[in-house]
């Protein structure tokens, strides 16, 4: 196999001209930056939940680049174009990955919060009424679907028109994507509402085949690209956050998340992301082997 890639959790390799192989490593990353901290079991769990998704999404006849998993660890997918040169991309264009990352959210939390008090987005956005105060926690009154970019060095939020040029997508195939989220997001909250978990937010990767048939791909609904909450918790007005969202709490605390935002707005080099203190870095561990048996209903 040839190594093509590094990426912020995985290793990247060429199989044959159709296929690719992942290698999920232990990395952990947040803010677009590798914390300089392994975390135990945590590449297993996930190519492990992403292998679970891929098997529910295959049922249900959602295409899928899924091909096996030579070990835990380890998965094999179908091959696709990575397109950089967007000018490059349009209507019939075929066998690329789409350059979006799509993000559907149900419930005001995370970064949502931060630009919703900036003014960035607003309570009407959301479906609310215009004026409302929207708190951490709350349920949108409809799931509030965007995207980002999925090549640039730092994700960056894009408008339904920028996301479709970007993309190369006609209205008909943007509108496919979304309702394919929707539909992905609707499995997945029956399936966690089984075991007590609430689906909160989570990204989407796509890509177009050799037919220009659309297929998910990449990884979706793990610790890394999901929010969960304890669904007994909510209800009694607690959110208890199951995902690595406390790990981007604990940067924030200490102020580092303040320190990168505003070294990237005013242009100046970033500064270093310091390493996980050995608790947090137990913590986090024992949460996604937790939560992979959570989600999945599986033995770890």
């Amino acid at each position: 196999m040839e190594h093509i890639m590094t990426g912020k959790v995985k290793e990247v390799y060429k199989v044959d001209d159709d296929t690719l192989e992942f290698a999920y490593t232990d990395n952990i990353s947040v803010f677009d930056k590798i914390i300089p901290s392994k975390i135990p079991h945590k590449g297993e769990t996930l190519c492990r939940t992403a292998k679970y998704w891929f098997g529910i999404l295959s049922k249900n006849g959602i295409r899928n680049h899924f091909i096996s998993e030579p070990s835990k660890d380890r998965m094999r997918v179908e091959r696709v174009d990575i397109i950089r040169d967007y000018s490059k991309i349009d209507g019939s264009t075929k066998n690329y990955l789409i350059p979006l990352e799509v993000i559907c959210r149900y419930y005001a939390a995370g970064s949502l919060l931060d630009r919703l008090k900036s003014g960035k987005v607003k309570a009407e956005d959301l479906g609310f009424p215009a004026g409302y105060q929207v708190k951490k926690g709350d349920k949108l009154p409809v799931p509030f679907i965007e995207c980002t970019t999925k090549l640039e060095a730092h994700d960056e939020n894009l408008t339904d028109a920028e996301a479709k040029k970007m993309a190369g997508l006609s209205d008909a195939e943007y509108e496919e994507i979304k309702a394919t989220v929707l539909k992905i997001d609707s499995l997945i909250a029956e399936e966690a509402g089984k075991r007590n978990l609430i689906h909160c937010d989570g990204k989407k990767e796509f890509a177009y085949d050799k037919n220009r048939k659309l297929m998910v791909v990449d990884t979706f609904g793990t610790l890394d690209e999901d929010r969960w909450w304890d669904a007994e918790e909510y209800a009694k007005g607690n959110i208890v956050e199951l995902s690595k969202e406390f790990v981007r709490q604990y940067y924030r605390e200490i102020g580092y998340h303040e320190a990168l935002y505003s070294a990237r707005e005013a242009g100046k080099p970033e500064p270093d992301i310091p390493a996980l203190p050995q608790e947090i870095v137990d913590r986090v561990s024992k949460l996604y082997v937790d939560m992979y048996e959570r989600i999945t209903g599986e033995k770890f």
